[in-house]
């Protein structure tokens, strides 16, 4: 493992790019003008009008931007997941020719984490919706949802967990569990990269079938992107890039950066290209943070220390924000919305400091 691909700097760089990409795109996508993403399933219309847009110098070119490309900050988090479980797990000591097997807890230690993370703002969304739509929050928090949510593995036991998942960015907490999980049983276990590849590969081909079979109208594409199906590629390419990765030279970075943004940008317009977008996300990401000045790697990295908090708290935001700047004054929501979630963001983080964390057994 080359210690010198990302640094500890870099990869919260990264982090800040992500969450800003996703927190504006949670919101953006939500007005009626904005033209919509393709995420979970594939709308070949949806690309087209992105491209009419974009050469057309739309005045709201910004929020057509972030709308249709800002969900691709969830890739960028799940490859800084997989490279980071790689560096902390996988380091050798010295004279030790194989790495300890995983703490017997350390899967229900990385749960707890996550639902520490999760929970104070889970229960603030429950209030701030209860409190707007006093009629819908029995049907919204049943139950059987609520403790979906909470053991996180909604995305999983609900076909359609688009229709289940409240508020909906947190369908990555149960993306998250999936891939810990997977990691554990597996990557950690067997590293060779072919293990890697192959997992990679058939999550390709069971969401090329998936795309074709809709058996009685059940979006089964809809359902496996929801589930470590659909992250396991930026997930490992993650992996692959902490065990096997090497750095370029800054021309090297250029070209990447060049290269990856134009397969992104036309990648998207056809199905079985579109699939591939993530990774190509991420090079130019992990490129583009390499090449960063000093004075702009700063704020990005600030912000990818708050990326944990930032990410709960910003749906509470957006559920009170957007229904009073979507249809007027847009650009001043979207300023309102950015300064309300951040200050919300750093008020968790200093009340999670008097909740104990969770630890590995020794």
């Amino acid at each position: 493992m080359n210690r010198d691909l990302l640094s500890m700097a870099e990869s919260k760089a990264l982090r800040g790019v992500a969450i800003l990409g996703i927190v504006l795109h949670n919101y953006c996508h939500f007005l009626g003008f904005a033209v919509k993403e393709n995420e979970y399933k594939f709308d070949t219309e949806r690309p087209k009008k992105f491209w009419e847009v974009l050469t057309s110098f739309d005045n709201d070119l910004f929020v057509h931007l972030f709308s249709f490309l800002g969900h691709y900050g969830v890739p960028i988090f799940l490859f800084v997941s997989g490279f980071g479980l790689v560096m902390k797990y996988e380091q050798r000591s010295e004279g030790i020719k194989q790495e300890p097997p995983l703490k017997k807890n350390w899967f229900f230690y990385h749960f707890l984490k996550l639902l520490r993370l999760m929970i104070l703002g889970y229960l603030v969304f429950m209030a701030v919706y209860a409190s707007r739509h006093p009629a819908e929050v029995a049907t919204a928090f049943s139950v059987d949802k609520v403790l979906a949510q909470l053991s996180m593995v909604i995305n999983f036991v609900f076909t359609r967990p688009d229709k289940a998942i409240l508020p909906g960015p947190y369908w990555f907490f149960g993306l998250m569990i999936q891939l810990y999980l997977l990691y554990q049983l597996v990557f950690h276990r067997w590293r060779n990269v072919a293990v890697v590849v192959v997992a990679i590969a058939a999550c390709w081909l069971i969401q090329v079938c998936a795309a074709q079979w809709n058996p009685f109208d059940f979006n089964l594409l809809n359902y496996v992107r929801y589930n470590f199906i659909g992250g396991i590629l930026p997930f490992g390419a993650g992996i692959l890039y902490a065990r096997y990765g090497r750095p370029l030279s800054k021309m090297g970075y250029c070209a990447v950066v060049i290269i990856s943004a134009i397969i992104v940008l036309e990648g998207g317009m056809w199905f079985h290209s579109w699939m591939w977008v993530p990774l190509f996300v991420v090079t130019g990401a992990v490129a583009t943070v390499k090449l960063l000045p000093a004075w702009l790697l700063k704020p990005a990295v600030w912000f990818g220390g708050l990326s944990s908090a930032l990410f709960v708290m910003h749906p509470v935001v957006r559920e009170i924000v957007i229904s009073h700047y979507r249809r007027i004054d847009v650009y001043y929501g979207i300023a309102v919305y950015l300064l309300a979630a951040v200050a919300l963001s750093m008020l968790l983080q200093y009340v999670l400091k008097f909740i104990p964390s969770p630890k590995l057994k020794k």
